[in-house]
Parts: structure tokens; C-alpha cells; sequence
């Protein structure tokens, strides 16, 4: 009979985390840098390890198509956690070239989310920017 492998068991609360980032032009270079700062960004200030990662969704808008920001993620360590692109709502007068993450992952239940918006897309959530 094989032996039975221990079941971890996340300890804390699952939290969402929010962030995006411009890019300057559409090619795979910048996309690759973008989203790599922008993970850094949110890795760092919220303490976090490849091992806390439930999932990570990325969203483009309709001008960035030239690479995955999930490879990114993987080149980040995050080869073993469920990363998803998808394209974001192509809404008139939106800022263009953005690339947006929603991260899923366990935090101690007093755990306080810092989500990052680099650059120009602090403007998308200037509720947020006393906190960056």
C-alpha cells in the first residue's frame, strides 16, 4: 500500500489583491518587464512567497498582444500556481496598453492587502494612493 502524502492545510484567510501597470509599447520585451515589476511590487509589499499564491488572473487591454504576462509570473517562481490572461472590457477613452492582475492568495487573517498601481495607473484607483 502507498504511503499516504500529508495534506497542507493553509493557515489564515484567503485574500484578493489588485494591481496594474503600463506598458510602453507592445512587444514581448516590455510586456515581460512590466508585469515582472509589477509582481516584484506586489510580492514586497505584502510579504508574500510563491507558496502563498492561490491563483493569478492577468487582464491586457486590446493593444497588448505580443506576450502572456503569465510567462512573467512563471519566470517569478509562480510555476506552480494557476495563472490565467484574459482581455479587459475595451471601454472608449480607457487608458491604453495597461496590463491589470487580480492575485489570490493566504495572508494571516489581520493581513491588510497593499495593492500597487505603478506609474500612470494610479490614476485608476486614486482612492488608493495615500496607502503607495
Amino acid at each position: 500500500m502507498a504511503e499516504r502524502e500529508e495534506k497542507v492545510v493553509p493557515t489564515g484567510r484567503l485574500w484578493g489583491l489588485r494591481g496594474a501597470v503600463q506598458v510602453d509599447r507592445n512587444a514581448g520585451v516590455p510586456i515581460l518587464a512590466a508585469t515582472r515589476e509589477l509582481l516584484i511590487e506586489l510580492i514586497e509589499r505584502n510579504g508574500l512567497d510563491s507558496g502563498d499564491f492561490v491563483s493569478v488572473i492577468f487582464t491586457c487591454t486590446d493593444d497588448l498582444n505580443a506576450e502572456f504576462p503569465a510567462v512573467a509570473a512563471r519566470e517569478l517562481g509562480l510555476d506552480h500556481v494557476p495563472l490565467l490572461c484574459n482581455r479587459e472590457m475595451d471601454v472608449p477613452g480607457a487608458m491604453p496598453r495597461v496590463i491589470r492582475v487580480l492575485a489570490h492568495y493566504y495572508a494571516p487573517a489581520d493581513h491588510r492587502p497593499e495593492h500597487v498601481y505603478l506609474g500612470a495607473t494610479r490614476a485608476l484607483r486614486a482612492d488608493l494612493h495615500s496607502a503607495q
